[in-house]
């Protein structure tokens, strides 16, 4: 049982948080159906618009000409992973709970796969 996080539980949770983050940018790419950015004025996208914000505004966030967000952008891809990896390393800090639920998590899933190896070997036929 898990009674608080090692380093270890933070460097990977950190990768599954960047794994996140480039699946919400794809997501975001390739699902959106109206565009965020509907005039050259940011203030009006900002009022009308649900995609567009103040963090894209700070961020530079990317968009090709018809107002869509851009999948080819790695600007983008770099913004979604670093905010979902900082963001979720942010959260793990501050809460107790939340880091020990994600640190269960990956020992659980470290258990699993180990489990699922071992299997997978003794049911190894060779010819």
């Amino acid at each position: 049982m898990v009674e608080e996080a090692a380093t270890w539980h933070y460097a990977v949770a950190f990768a599954l948080f960047l794994v996140l983050g480039a699946v919400g940018h794809v997501t975001r790419a390739v699902f959106n159906m109206f565009p965020d950015r509907l005039s050259d004025n940011d203030t009006m996208d900002m009022l009308v618009s649900d995609g567009y914000g103040w963090n894209d505004k700070l961020l530079g966030t990317e968009y090709d000409d018809g107002g869509f967000y851009r999948l080819d952008s790695y600007r983008n891809v770099r913004n979604a992973c670093l905010m979902s990896g900082f963001g979720g390393l942010a959260v793990m800090v501050f809460s107790d709970g939340a880091s020990i639920a994600i640190a269960q998590g990956i020992d659980a899933a470290l258990a699993w796969l180990w489990g699922l190896f071992l299997h997978r070997l003794g049911t190894v036929t060779v010819f």
